[in-house]
């Protein structure tokens, strides 16, 4: 029997875990007094799949919501939403939030395939709309969600870093320009509409049917390790997200938040835990590789990346913390969830390969033909030049 798939076995044990929770309002349903519910009425965007589909149905469960509002470019399977089909760039939003106490603003596009310019227009122009529209409605607060890799992958990062940290990523890894633009466009808000509070929720390596380059990097035959650094790895399950964007949603805490498992496991640990072997390289070779490899098309993943696979960007949660959260999940429970996830994919420097593919070439063998393959593309441009 195949296993299900990721979101469909994340979407169970949120179910499950969260059965406390949904009781009340499981009540209250039964006995019709489901309108005495008091509590915000919360607009989700993004709310048909990921980890918007996963809030949705958590706050509709909740005894703690009044109402979810549900906004995507498709209805969604939770039937307790009210439903609004529009994309987040139509200024028409601002009428489907009126009424709303809060927005929680998930509708991003992280894809690794899809073209990078396109994708900035979306998350930047998106965000952009909600917040404006949040305050034309007067929805008196706004969630959005980026990531802790804002703070950037660095060697004298401090372990762990506190929510104060100075932002130093750069835009060079997948998605996190537009990230970065969003935390400017989440500080600048609250000046521009007098009354809006915003909160900006950054999770650690996101688990639970999401992919990304930093999960990626679990489907590969070997784990490359650049010669020279130092990596920590924590992780952050959609479960503890959820329940991280739930405080924010219930005013429980505010501000800037990271989210993540407690502490943090170092490579050697992580090799023992997966079984997966190392395969270590020059910092000169691995980052000139992974650039020259992206840049010609064979890979997804821009050299940036890598960076996150090499330092430590590992995160305290102090303010969820002093708020009574704590994350259900620990980092060995969610890299174990990882590998399930990810087992029978191949991936080599980020670009999927078949079974078959991966079958033939073997562990080292596909990577050396992935840098080979881009070696040669080098000599090719090389040599017409000379001509």
């Amino acid at each position: 029997m195949s296993s299900p798939d990721p979101q469909v076995r994340a979407a169970r044990n949120l179910s499950t875990r969260s059965s406390v929770d949904q009781r009340p309002r499981a009540a209250a349903l039964r006995t019709g007094e489901s309108s005495a519910v008091r509590g915000p009425v919360v607009a989700v965007t993004g709310a048909a799949s990921g980890v918007g589909a996963l809030l949705t149905e958590r706050l509709a469960a909740s005894g703690e919501v009044k109402q979810v509002v549900a906004i995507d470019e498709r209805r969604g399977e939770c039937a307790a939403a009210q439903w609004h089909i529009l994309d987040v760039r139509d200024p028409a939003i601002a009428d489907k939030l009126r009424g709303a106490d809060v927005v929680v603003h998930l509708a991003l596009d992280l894809d690794l395939e899809t073209d990078a310019a396109a994708r900035t227009a979306y998350n930047v122009r998106g965000t952009q709309t909600v917040l404006t529209a949040a305050a034309a409605a007067g929805v008196h607060r706004v969630v959005l969600c980026t990531s802790a890799m804002v703070y950037g992958a660095l060697p004298d990062n401090e372990l762990p870093l506190s929510e104060d940290a100075e932002l130093r990523a750069t835009a060079e890894a997948t998605g996190v320009g537009d990230l970065l633009e969003i935390e400017r466009l989440a500080r600048r808000a609250p000046r521009a509409h007098p009354g809006l509070n915003v909160t900006v929720v950054r999770p650690a390596v996101l688990v639970g049917g999401t992919d990304t380059a930093l999960t990626r990097y679990f489907e590969s035959p070997r784990l490359l390790v650049v010669a020279g650094s130092r990596p920590a790895w924590q992780f952050c399950h959609v479960e503890d997200l959820c329940s991280a964007l739930e405080y924010a949603v219930l005013e429980k805490v505010d501000g800037e938040l990271a989210v993540g498992c407690d502490g943090w496991l170092e490579q050697e640990e992580v090799e023992e835990l997966s079984g997966i072997r190392r395969m270590e390289l020059p910092s000169a070779v691995a980052l000139g590789a992974a650039a020259r490899l992206h840049r010609i098309g064979l890979t997804p993943s821009p050299a940036g990346d890598l960076a996150y696979t090499m330092y430590p960007w590992v995160v305290s949660g102090s303010r969820l913390h002093d708020a009574g959260w704590r994350p259900r999940w620990t980092n060995e429970e969610v890299l174990a969830e990882l590998l399930e996830e990810v087992s029978g994919r191949h991936t080599v420097v980020g670009r999927r390969l078949g079974r078959k593919d991966a079958t033939a070439a073997g562990a080292a063998g596909a990577t050396v033909a992935l840098l080979g393959a881009a070696a040669v593309v080098r000599r090719a441009r090389k040599a017409r030049r000379r001509i």
